[in-house]
């Protein structure tokens, strides 16, 4: 997902796209295709809005070790009509979905192994968090099943949603859902209570950019990794 403004970020990348977002002298979109390489991925592909013509340039510049395919939004369509319109393009029926703001090293392989042996409509990768207010809480019972969805508030501690799914298509193109539609409100907390969703957790390396302090701090972690 790689279509983001970046609107928090503006004074501080100006016009360009979020998942171009310099970290550590290289576009934040270069270290998730790193992380994307080690996990062994074989295609991607990105769903493109804002100045797309940027990431295209850039992708025609580097060589990666898998093929790269894209889609591009000519309107904003949100966070669920973006993944939508990308999954047309999967050869497969689990599409693993992964935010172009974050960071969330979980092992793939395994993440994939949970959702198929759940027979999961989509699984989401949870990270636990403390004495922090910028996320919502996702609650699951022991087994991992999602039972809801809570807003943003201070809380001491909780597992948020760390911005990488793994969806069954067939299930989500079902639904008919409109062009245009919110993936988290309009389909993980609209269809919660009738879908088989699980969480699979994970303390892997966390970062979302989406804000200068955060985005500041992905500056020193990644830096540290190329010393």
């Amino acid at each position: 997902m790689a279509g983001g403004l970046g609107t928090r970020l503006a004074g501080v990348i100006g016009a360009l796209p979020k998942c171009m977002a310099p970290v550590a002298g290289k576009p934040f979109l270069h270290h998730l295709f790193d992380y994307l390489a080690a996990q062994g991925c074989q295609r991607a592909i990105l769903s493109l809005g804002f100045r797309h013509e940027q990431v295209l340039e850039w992708l025609e510049q580097h060589n990666w070790p898998f093929a790269i395919d894209y889609v591009i939004e000519e309107a904003p369509l949100g966070t669920g009509g973006g993944i939508a319109l990308a999954i047309h393009k999967a050869a497969d029926n689990d599409v693993i979905v992964i935010n172009g703001d974050t960071m969330f090293a979980v092992d793939l392989a395994d993440m994939l192994l949970y959702h198929r042996l759940q027979q999961a409509s989509a699984t989401l990768a949870l990270k636990e968090m403390f004495a922090f207010d910028r996320y919502g809480v996702v609650r699951t019972g022991e087994d991992g099943h999602i039972s809801s969805f809570e807003e943003k508030q201070y809380r001491e501690q909780g597992l948020i949603n760390g911005g990488i799914y793994i969806l069954n298509k067939e299930q989500l193109q079902a639904k008919q859902l409109p062009e245009r539609f919110s993936f988290e409100k309009d389909y993980l907390e609209k269809y919660v209570g009738e879908h088989q969703f699980y969480g699979f957790q994970s303390d892997s390396y966390f970062i979302d950019i989406g804000v200068p302090e955060d985005y500041n701090k992905a500056q020193e972690d990644f830096g540290l990794k190329t010393q």
